[in-house]
């Protein structure tokens, strides 16, 4: 009876514990074959989670350098006005005017090719501690050249089992940027001499750099793409996991309530039947015999 009793208890505990839960296994002892495959499917959930929050550092490190480079880009498009009007008949003041101008960018551009993300520098490649772009200043203060400090390598970001990023623009982009700089320099100082055949000499720069900077934005674009793609799929499948985590370890409450209320009762019971059997005493079953 007390082995019973026992019994019984345990299962009433059990039972309590699933409702006040809602869960049908909380240790490997419930159910050791299925807690083992939770365990795995809890583990492969994690891994996606941590793939998602690769793939969301992944896009604000693209984000922020496609906004970088498309800010240059539309500098690019204003220096290429000027260089085009230049080209025409101007006078010298309105040479000298324009050649302020491009000066004005030239400080715009260094300023946004130094640009910062979370400490880290956008357009450095893997030196991301390294200001990439170093100008040259004359005793006016006026930048005469640009130079690329940082390197060509890109770091990857894995956003899957199978698949990594490089959310950064890439080398060929990055020293194409000190190109443009340098041009804008050439741009400027042909402008101050009012130097037309310079000025389109340094115009045929600008094009070759603006389209590496084209090139750049949609690389980015396409980057951000496969981010975006993966972000879908992980949101997915870990919704698939979380169902599939849930359906095997959540409890039927209909079912399990009802199983309670008969492990209460069978537990009643059997303390009735204890209680009446305690009622008699050795000599009682002696005297029966």
């Amino acid at each position: 009876m007390i082995a019973q009793i026992g019994s019984l208890t345990s299962q009433e505990s059990q039972l309590q514990s699933e409702v006040s839960t809602g869960l049908r296994i909380s240790a490997a002892s419930d159910d050791p074959t299925t807690y083992g495959m939770v365990m795995a499917e809890d583990s492969q959930g994690a891994a996606i989670n941590q793939y998602s929050s690769n793939a969301t550092t992944a896009l604000a490190v693209n984000q922020a350098s496609t906004s970088a480079l498309t800010q240059i880009k539309a500098i690019a498009d204003q220096a290429s006005q000027i260089a085009t009007l230049a080209t025409g008949t101007l006078s010298s003041s309105e040479m000298s005017s324009y050649g302020t101008n491009v000066d004005q960018l030239l400080q715009e551009v260094v300023q946004i090719g130094n640009s910062q993300f979370n400490s880290s520098y956008l357009f450095s490649g893997t030196a991301v501690t390294t200001p990439p772009y170093a100008p040259t200043k004359d005793v006016s203060g006026n930048i005469t050249a640009v130079t690329y400090n940082g390197n060509t390598s890109q770091a990857a970001i894995p956003i899957s089992g199978s698949a990594n990023v490089a959310p950064g623009s890439d080398g060929t982009t990055n020293q194409g940027l000190a190109a443009f700089m340098n041009s804008l320099v050439a741009l400027r100082d042909a402008l101050n001499a009012d130097d037309t055949s310079a000025v389109s000499t340094a115009q045929s720069g600008l094009q070759t750099t603006e389209n590496t900077i084209i090139n750049g934005v949609s690389e980015l674009g396409a980057v951000q793409a496969r981010i975006t793609v993966a972000q879908s799929q992980q949101t997915s499948l870990s919704q698939t996991i979380g169902q599939l985590v849930s359906n095997q370890t959540s409890a039927d409450l209909p079912s399990t309530v009802v199983k309670l209320t008969q492990a209460q009762n069978a537990y009643q019971a059997a303390v009735q039947s204890a209680a009446t059997l305690m009622q008699h005493d050795l000599l009682t079953y002696i005297s029966v015999q």
